[in-house]
């Protein structure tokens, strides 16, 4: 799929759907918590979630201190929900959160990260150039030492989301993608309930920049 018609799609998405009315709806970003304080944060750790949406992840990292946050996503309308929301639940604490409304094959990091998370972006990345311009960015936005946590449906997760097919991985799969400058330190799986109580096999798998 072409830049414009991803930002087309998931436009629509979000201009159409409410936050609990798409099955990668969590009420509590547990899992991705988890990882990223197995990583060895502080709270001055620069940290980016990659196709962030209207994900709370971005709520509980500035609940928990964390001052360097950035979430990046296709879509301005899902970034805007989560702003309003950030907004009117902390107040002047939204402020430390940065928002850039781009594509991970094509933005250009203007800084290095130490945590790069990505629950359920990746995956849809199924033209093998898409995921190589990702991975790049990937290099580019990650310091050397610092960790990727990326979330994908499992081997045997749905071959589709959201309408669009998906790339099914497991943590050795993953890496191979990566490629050897990425470290696979941590994998764990997740079963995710949507909002209608049906269930959705994840990866989660953690790799270290090393070089």
């Amino acid at each position: 799929m072409k830049d414009a018609g991803r930002q087309a799609h998931w436009e629509n998405v979000y201009t159409t759907k409410g936050e609990n009315e798409v099955s990668w709806f969590q009420q509590s970003p547990a899992p991705s918590l988890d990882l990223i304080v197995r990583a060895g944060v502080t709270h001055k750790s620069a940290i980016i979630d990659i196709g962030g949406g209207a994900s709370r992840l971005v709520d509980s990292l500035v609940e928990q201190g964390f001052e360097d946050v950035t979430v990046l996503d296709l879509s301005a309308a899902a970034l805007a929900a989560a702003k309003r929301r950030l907004e009117s639940h902390l107040g002047a604490s939204a402020e430390r959160v940065s928002w850039i409304v781009a594509d991970a094959t094509t933005w250009e990091p203007g800084r290095p990260y130490d945590i790069w998370h990505d629950r359920a972006a990746f995956h849809f990345l199924t033209d093998p150039a898409d995921r190589a311009a990702y991975i790049e960015r990937l290099k580019r936005g990650l310091k050397i030492g610092g960790h990727a946590i990326i979330a994908t449906f499992a081997l045997d997760g749905p071959e589709k989301c959201s309408g669009l097919p998906v790339a099914r991985y497991d943590s050795e799969s993953l890496g191979r993608t990566l490629g050897a400058a990425f470290k696979l330190v941590h994998t764990q799986r997740h079963e995710h309930a949507t909002p209608w109580e049906s269930r959705q096999a994840f990866q989660f798998s953690v790799f270290r920049r090393e070089g």
